[in-house]
């Protein structure tokens, strides 16, 4: 990263901040302050798309779903008889 990038810290200034004793620690009964919002660390790539699960892990999951059920169902109707 070039030093002329200009970059905006999400954390407040400790010079600047009131409320604060030397070191940045806060004063009991003080209410520290919140950290600012971060928009620049959400970098969308291009064409990176979230298009959800695909058909290979759903089908998988259904497939065992569907066993494991049917297997407690003939392990119900053999206890029955």
């Amino acid at each position: 990263m070039s030093p002329d990038m200009s970059h905006v810290s999400p954390d407040p200034e400790p010079e600047s901040t009131t409320g604060l004793e030397p070191g940045g620690s806060v004063p009991p009964g003080e209410t520290p302050p919140a950290e600012s919002s971060m928009p620049q660390a959400a970098v969308r790539e291009p064409g990176a798309t979230q298009r959800g699960w695909g058909k290979a892990p759903l089908a998988l999951i259904l497939v065992l779903v569907v066993l494991f059920a049917a297997f407690f169902l003939v392990y119900a109707l053999v206890l029955i008889h």
